[in-house]
């Protein structure tokens, strides 16, 4: 399986069907959302409440012009408002809905609401450390295993829907890049800091028949959704 980053504004070729008796190839383009206002700095994973910033909302809109001429039949979502919100340009250039699936959400995790960082916040605490005795797992959240699975679950289900056309499917930082580490039959535990997710980014998944034969990435809404911080 290949593996190959574009830049902005550029992306995959558009999926097509193949001869007789052959499997089409589709696409499943997995957005991250944009950023969210979140100014009390909280890791704030599945709690409800939390909306796309300013910035978010171009950021989805970028993510909505990067499907233009793209020949996309499904589109799906996370159930969370940040992953909807993003969702909803993209519909709307579409003239579809958003179709939500639970798969796609953010990983449950024991600091959910607290403020987290190296050394800072609810990680200063003993009687939190506990919960970061395997970073392997990970012990404080959802195993990396589970998440990867249920994502690919929902790209595959997708990816039959849309035969031989495109599907997106709008999700989070984590769940797009173990999925994509599990796609390129890689170790699932990693350093976050070298994710290559950003925010409104473009994880494309090449299926020919079920099976995923190529990822493609993208960044539409170019450095500043790197530089952003988000979930």
């Amino acid at each position: 399986m290949s593996t190959e980053a574009r830049s902005a504004g550029t992306g995959p070729e558009p999926a097509s069907t193949g001869p007789a008796g052959l499997a089409s190839t589709t696409i499943v383009h997995l957005v991250r959302h944009g950023e969210v206002a979140n100014p009390g700095r909280v890791l704030y994973g599945r709690l409800p409440g939390f909306h796309l910033s300013e910035d978010g909302q171009m950021m989805a809109k970028a993510a909505a012009d990067f499907m233009i001429g793209r020949d996309v039949t499904v589109l799906r979502s996370s159930p969370l408002e940040r992953a909807v919100e993003t969702a909803e340009p993209i519909a709307a250039q579409l003239g579809s809905t958003v179709e939500i699936d639970e798969r796609l959400i953010e990983p449950w995790n024991h600091f959910e609401g607290l403020q987290v960082g190296v050394g800072d916040g609810a990680l200063k605490s003993p009687r939190n450390w506990i919960h970061l005795r395997n970073p392997f797992l990970p012990s404080w959240g959802e195993p990396y295993r589970l998440v990867a699975a249920r994502v690919l679950a929902a790209a595959r289900d997708a990816a039959r829907a849309a035969a031989g056309h495109e599907a997106v499917c709008v999700s989070h930082q984590l769940p797009i890049w173990v999925a994509r580490r599990s796609a390129e039959g890689r170790r699932l535990w990693h350093d976050p800091r070298r994710r290559q997710c950003a925010l409104g980014s473009v994880t494309s998944l090449h299926f020919t028949g079920d099976r995923i034969t190529s990822v493609t990435y993208a960044e539409p809404s170019g450095s500043v959704g790197r530089q952003a911080a988000g979930a």
